[in-house]
């Protein structure tokens, strides 16, 4: 038997009814204790994200405490060194085919949340994104998430000779090789992989395979095969034991033609399995203008007075004029996606009408370049800031009176939950998580198309509601009496670990 206080090689693990080796040998967990989960991501807004990801990465498993005994496993890079300068060693990770060796370390974070970290400077202490720099994707992004993966596995194994996971969580296609690695070596281990967003789908060329440990066998259309490549993303939905999104309505779009990147096939027979569901994310407290410390100034539902104070606030940083008008706002990664493009045609009638626009983001230079010049043409109506930085983004959030969201797909979406929160009314396109969470005239304004016509009517909708003060305030009411807590993504979730790990102790019986 290998022991498990050393670790040992992936290529050691079997499963028994593979070799007849008899499987690694996990730490005891007395029926007494919470089940153990292990929540593997890229990225966690501790240290480093580049959208929604990392938010819920740092929230979600905080949300979980209560009910399991959760880790998070994480790249080490150099943003998360420079948070622990000091990461005890646990465990050596061998090398598995050309995926490089590495040490685990594992840290603390000051509310008590234990997180493992991959320990390799050549593989993740890097400058640029987690997943690239100025000259695109880094072009060993394969093995690079290949160790996470193959480490998510790992700790399921023995290889943290204390804690041994019951039931992986993994997120998007940097972690979702490893239900299919487990699933390799016959390892009958429940695992919940959540897509926050299906475009990108981790797609590498089949010669990845060998460096990889992909065996043949699975670059099949009933495996990790996609078009003649090797997909990441598609290998985690069809090994997994359940599926989850980040919207209900997301979770419906992905199995249509249009909206499911070539997968929706099999994400429709994930569904008809019951193995696939949509749990909307939420938002943490922090998000609260009566304590939030970024604000100009604090304020409560009815203190519309405190709001003026916010966008009085606002306009002065952006060096707009003095307005009695509406200001909108777009918070954004500046990319096709988000329609930023719809936003650039709807500007200039919000100007005609006597409105004015701040935005706050970065992302595709046309569009970079687009939104500086409408601010050069519009000086005293539009400003805007390329780059991001939190507390900006809530001055945005506090002192605006709308949000434009014309996202042509949106898995969830956090932005229009953070400006209900706000008292700044979105302006949305009805899809995933926008449809789920704003509520037409009531508490922001949707549309269908992703049009500028469609888009515009909405605009036009939302301009007169501001000349409606009574109405206003009744919709901004609503908006901030609106709850988007991880209360109940916490519970969902704990119900659908419930049904994998029931499933999966329900198998190995049929099988014994």
């Amino acid at each position: 038997m290998l022991d498990a206080r050393r670790g040992g090689s992936f290529a050691e693990w079997s499963s028994g009814e593979e070799d007849g080796v008899v499987p690694v040998s996990v730490p005891a967990r007395p029926a007494s204790l919470r089940r153990r989960i292990l929540y593997a991501t890229p990225e966690m807004a501790d240290f480093v994200k580049t959208g929604g990801l990392g938010e819920v990465s740092a929230a979600l498993p905080r949300a979980l405490v209560p009910h399991y005994d959760i880790r998070v496993l994480i790249p080490g890079y150099r943003q998360v060194r420079a948070a622990f300068p000091e990461i005890p060693v646990i465990a050596r990770l061998e090398g598995f085919a050309g995926v490089p060796a590495c040490d685990l370390g594992l840290v603390e974070t000051v509310d008590g949340l234990r997180i493992y970290v991959l320990l390799s400077p050549d593989l993740y202490e890097r400058d640029g994104t987690p997943y690239g720099d100025q000259q695109g994707d880094f072009g060993d992004n394969d093995l690079r998430f290949a160790r996470l993966s193959l480490a998510a596995a790992e700790l399921t194994a023995g290889i943290d000779p204390d804690w041994a996971a019951d039931l992986l969580h993994l997120n998007d296609w940097q972690a979702a090789l490893a239900p299919a690695y487990l699933a390799w070596r016959g390892r009958r281990v429940p695992s919940v992989l959540t897509i926050h967003n299906l475009a990108y789908q981790g797609l590498f060329p089949r010669d990845a395979l060998p460096r990889l440990g992909v065996p043949e066998s699975a670059f099949q259309v009933d495996g990790a095969e996609f078009y003649g490549q090797l997909s990441f993303l598609k290998a985690g939905i069809f090994y997994a034991s359940q599926v989850t999104t980040v919207s209900e309505t997301y979770a419906r779009e992905i199995q249509t033609a249009e909206m499911g990147c070539g997968l929706d096939g099999l994400l429709r027979t994930r569904a008809g399995q019951g193995r696939l569901a949509g749990i909307l994310n939420g938002i943490d407290e922090t998000w609260d203008p009566s304590t939030d410390p970024h604000l100009a100034t604090r304020f409560e539902i009815d203190d519309w007075k405190g709001k003026r104070a916010n966008a009085e606030a606002v306009r002065q940083q952006f060096g707009l004029a003095v307005s009695r008008g509406p200001l909108f706002a777009i918070v954004s990664r500046l990319v096709h996606q988000k329609g930023i493009d719809l936003s650039l045609q709807a500007a200039e009638s919000i100007v005609a009408e006597g409105g004015q626009l701040v935005v706050i983001g970065q992302g595709e230079g046309r569009f970079e370049q687009a939104l500086r010049g409408l601010a050069k043409r519009h000086p005293e109506a539009v400003g805007v800031h390329v780059g991001f930085e939190e507390a900006q983004a809530r001055r945005m959030f506090a002192g605006s009176d709308f949000l434009l969201m014309p996202s042509r797909f949106e898995p969830c979406g956090l932005a229009q939950m953070y400006a209900q929160r706000f008292g700044s009314l979105p302006i949305v396109r009805r899809t995933g998580g926008l449809a789920d969470t704003v509520e037409d005239g009531v508490t922001g304004f949707t549309f269908g198309e992703a049009s500028a016509a469609s888009f515009g009517g909405a605009v036009r909708r939302a301009l007169e509601a501001f000349g409606q003060k009574k109405r206003l305030n009744a919709m901004r009411r609503r908006a901030m009496s609106a709850r988007f807590g991880w209360d109940q993504a916490a519970d969902n979730y704990a119900g659908l670990y419930g049904r994998a790990i029931g499933n999966s102790i329900a198998l190995r019986w049929r099988a014994a």
